[in-house]
């Protein structure tokens, strides 16, 4: 028996690993850049995702974020409860799409 892909890429190209840049063009779930570090881990946990994808208030994507570079932030001593997610100084957290 001989099996075939049922979506076969280009000849030649296998993807191992994905990159961040990969996740930017990918679907995920979509939130709102005024969303608290703390509510987007838990979606993160609640979606079985690795990023989010960060939208502002007209729907307009913004950046993503990582599931890392969220728990770095809440790791970090300038944390507080209320950071929300634009709020992020000089993390590259929220990557410009």
């Amino acid at each position: 028996m001989t099996l075939f892909p049922m979506h076969p890429g280009p000849a030649g190209s296998v993807r191992l690993h994905r990159t961040e840049a990969d996740a930017v063009d990918t679907a995920g779930p979509r939130v709102c850049d005024d969303m608290t570090v703390e509510v987007a881990l838990s979606v993160m946990v609640g979606a079985r995702t690795g990023h989010l994808l960060v939208c502002d208030h007209d729907g307009v994507r913004t950046g993503l974020v990582t599931e890392a570079q969220l728990a770095a932030v809440r790791d970090s001593p300038a944390y507080t409860d209320r950071l929300q997610l634009r709020d992020i100084p000089g993390v590259p957290a929220l990557v410009r799409a």
